[in-house]
């Protein structure tokens, strides 16, 4: 560009026009080519106290294709962003492909909604820019729709943690004698039955043991029904250890799962064990300890990503 430019008057002056951003936005944005530094770094701190220059040099760093100084720019812009500018960063991100101030635009927009649609760039972009004003709207119904699943998804492992928690409690039950003695160490006790839990699958198993639910149809009575699908569950994600010398000593175990064998089970069956097998082995992997290797070098890392990113 040096050398193509146009020669002044003076023959040993050439001019580089740099069009679409203020002179100090390009001064700044060279020497951050020549120091590859940050700019608010190199520049002094009145210049870039509040980050008057950083959606230009976000658009430099963009049409220039330097990577690491769009990284940062992008990011100043996002931690300085206002609900008055963020209709305007949103156009800003979508013309220099910046999909993490997109996504702070979108989350300040999710926040202070009001805010957002009472700024000058939400009544321009109503007049004359509806297609930016529609992919707004767009991201906030895209954000609370994963809101609304991630917290259905949260729920449903919940209930699934629950399911693996009371398969555990009832190896623990019959472990002792079965659930007329059902009188378990205090040491072996998890928080989730300090809640109760044991206790109801107790009165549970003995309600199934005294209301006579396996010699007659257990769809008569709706505890006895709840019962035998919790048997039902445990024989399905029970471990045969029959060959270690230890069978399993929850009723009906090994009845039921030689009944599922010869029976077959359904699809929806087949996934509610699946997930509960997996609640179980992710509960057992939360649950361990991180070996002081492991944390020095997820440490190590963690520094690592965030000195590229700064």
């Amino acid at each position: 560009m040096i050398l193509g430019a146009r020669r002044g008057w003076d023959a040993g002056c050439a001019v580089v026009r740099v069009l679409g951003a203020p002179s100090d936005a390009v001064a700044a944005f060279l020497r951050s080519l020549y120091c590859r530094r940050d700019p608010w770094e190199t520049a002094g701190e009145e210049e870039w106290a509040e980050g008057a220059h950083g959606a230009a040099l976000l658009a430099l760093a963009h049409a220039y294709r330097v990577p690491w100084l769009k990284r940062c720019a992008e990011a100043a812009v996002a931690a300085r962003l206002t609900a008055e500018r963020a209709v305007d960063a949103l156009k800003l991100a979508a013309l220099c492909d910046a999909p993490r101030l997109r996504l702070a635009c979108a989350r300040l927009a999710g926040k202070d909604l009001g805010a957002v649609e009472r700024s000058e760039g939400w009544r321009f972009a109503a007049r004359h820019d509806a297609a930016l004003q529609g992919e707004l709207l767009q991201l906030l119904h895209d954000a609370d729709q994963r809101k609304k699943r991630w917290e259905r998804e949260r729920a449903s492992q919940h209930v699934y943690r629950q399911l693996s928690d009371a398969m555990a409690i009832l190896d623990r039950i019959f472990a002792a004698g079965g659930a007329g003695a059902g009188e378990v160490c205090a040491a072996e006790a998890s928080p989730c039955e300090v809640d109760g839990v044991r206790r109801g699958l107790e009165q549970l198993m003995r309600h199934f043991a005294a209301c006579g639910g396996r010699a007659r149809k257990p769809a008569a009575c709706p505890r006895c029904r709840r019962a035998l699908q919790l048997l039902r569950l445990h024989a399905s994600v029970c471990e045969d250890r029959a060959g270690a010398g230890e069978p399993c000593r929850v009723p009906l175990c090994s009845n039921l799962k030689a009944k599922m064998q010869e029976e077959g089970v359904d699809k929806t069956w087949k996934l509610l064990v699946k997930k509960v097998t997996r609640a179980r082995v992710m509960s057992a992997l939360a649950s361990r300890e991180v070996p002081e290797v492991a944390k020095k070098s997820w440490a190590k890392y963690s520094s690592r990503r965030a000195a590229r990113f700064r």
